[in-house]
């Protein structure tokens, strides 16, 4: 029996050093250890990677991780009240758990991790999206993560993985397949979490691509990408006045009519569309 499987039941833990969620942190539990071992398993073998965990909380997903053979884990928690749990979990896995109190976005992991680098968390909810953009446009590509397994809310998961035609279809799914292969793949309800959330979750597994999957500045993309989805219901000639005057030309020049709307333009036509604006 492994130091990891001697540690007390989470409700335990959270009882013995009070650790009522807070909603403000965007904190919902998840206790399963089942359920955590389910997720760690999603981000694939972990033997020879270094893992970034992002709001342990009492450490369910933490545990999980270093029970799945993670080389090692580091753990980045802002609620000061966790620290003393998550040091108990280090206690009991020598060597495999750094655990950093602070703020996940204003903390750079990469100087405690040595690549391969996997990222697996079960993001809180007020800062979730706001990592993932980060992650999926880093100065340089291939990022210092070779994939992502993270939880979100299910809204927010269909959003990742969504196509076009659809109105989840949007920023983060273009960001998304542009660099990455991204799909669900579990789905966890309300119930599973202390306290339950109003809405469902689930876990989206990324893989980072070597190279962007068309070629086109990164700037420019997210700047048409944003433009063109900040009015999404007016027409690319109206979304993307603002680009060049002469906008509708170079959208008839890349194929894509000027009356169409974002959402049914694929990534391929939008990544055309950046490279003719940055090179025009």
């Amino acid at each position: 029996m492994s130091g990891i499987d001697t540690l007390p039941p989470l409700r335990e833990v959270i009882a013995a050093h009070d650790l009522a969620p807070r909603k403000s942190l965007g904190q919902n539990f998840l206790l399963d250890l089942n359920l955590t071992a389910k997720i760690a398993r999603q981000a694939g073998d972990l033997s020879k990677c270094d893992v970034l965990e992002i709001g342990p909380g009492p450490g369910g997903l933490t545990r999980a991780l270093l029970a799945e053979g993670a080389r090692r884990v580091l753990a980045i928690e802002k609620d000061a009240r966790c620290l003393p749990a998550l040091e108990d979990i280090a206690a009991a896995a020598p060597g495999r758990l750094k655990v950093i109190g602070g703020d996940a976005l204003a903390v750079d992991p990469r100087q405690h991790l040595t690549p391969p680098i996997r990222i697996v968390a079960n993001l809180p909810y007020n800062v979730g999206t706001e990592l993932l953009v980060r992650w999926l446009t880093p100065p340089e590509w291939p990022p210092f993560w070779s994939s992502l397994t993270l939880m979100f809310q299910r809204e927010v998961a269909e959003r990742i993985v969504a196509h076009p035609g659809s109105k989840a279809y949007g920023r983060l799914a273009l960001l998304a397949s542009w660099r990455c292969d991204a799909r669900i793949v579990m789905t966890l309800p309300p119930g599973a979490f202390t306290p339950p959330p109003k809405v469902s979750s689930a876990v989206v597994h990324l893989t980072a691509l070597p190279a962007p999957r068309y070629p086109a500045d990164a700037a420019t993309l997210e700047r048409v990408i944003a433009m063109a989805f900040n009015q999404r219901r007016k027409m690319l000639r109206s979304a993307l006045k603002g680009l060049r005057p002469d906008i509708e030309d170079v959208l008839r020049a890349v194929g894509i009519p000027p009356t169409d709307r974002a959402e049914t333009v694929t990534l391929e036509k939008f990544c055309a569309l950046a490279r003719a604006i940055h090179t025009g």
